[in-house]
This record gives structure tokens, C-alpha cells and sequence, in this order.
């Protein structure tokens, strides 16, 4: 069973993402900082991460160029998360080191579509 690590500093948002994943069979863990996210990682590696943008303490860019440097930050496949949709955010979240992209709000079906062209389910 894959584990997803779910980074968001609202707790709606991590219960209904958390729902969703169990629902994919997938272990969930939670965090709703960039730091507190990094230091789940370091104890153990998730094999995705699903992180917000706007978050205290370490925002999700700062989060995933930090997981990026980690003795195996490089396997997890990470999906940035987000209101803002502008082609210039969608590019520094991949530099940053982001496989994909996703829109807030989001539902099962969007996830569920995500989820298959990353390899996902």
C-alpha cells in the first residue's frame, strides 16, 4: 500500500484530501507546515506528497526544494497544490522540483485523473 503524505495548513482540506486517498487505498499521513511536513519525511519517506502552496513556518516552495535535497527527497512524486493557476506559478513550482500541478478546489475525480497520468493508480 503507498503512503501519501498530505501538507496543508487547513485542516478541511487534509480531512477531505485524506478521505479521498483512503478511498485509492492508500495510507495517509498529514502535516500543516512545510516544516513540520519535512520532519515526517526525514523520519520516513512517503511515496507522495500532495503540498499546498501558502502555509506558515515554510511555505510549499520552500517545502519542496528542501525535500528535493534529502537523502531520498528525489523519490516521492510530488503534486503542488493551489488556487493560483498562472502559467509563472505552475513554472516555479516545477523548478522547485513539483512532478505535477493541481488546482484548489479539487474532488475525487480530478485527484482520481491526476493520480493515473503520474503513475499513480
Amino acid at each position: 500500500m503507498k503512503q501519501i503524505l498530505i501538507v496543508d495548513d487547513s485542516a478541511v482540506i487534509r480531512r477531505v484530501a485524506r478521505r479521498i486517498f483512503e478511498t485509492f487505498h492508500f495510507r495517509t499521513a498529514e502535516a500543516e507546515s512545510g516544516a513540520e511536513a519535512l520532519a515526517e519525511c526525514q523520519k520516513a519517506m512517503p511515496d507522495v506528497i500532495l503540498v499546498d502552496w501558502r502555509m506558515p513556518k515554510m511555505d510549499g516552495l520552500e517545502f519542496v526544494g528542501a525535500l528535493r535535497r534529502l537523502p531520498g527527497g528525489d523519490s516521492p512524486k510530488v503534486l503542488y497544490c493551489a488556487v493560483e493557476g498562472d502559467a509563472g506559478h505552475v513554472a516555479r513550482a516545477k523548478r522547485a522540483g513539483a512532478d505535477d500541478y493541481i488546482m484548489k478546489p479539487f474532488d475525487a475525480e480530478i485527484l482520481r485523473r491526476k493520480f493515473i497520468q503520474n503513475g499513480l493508480l
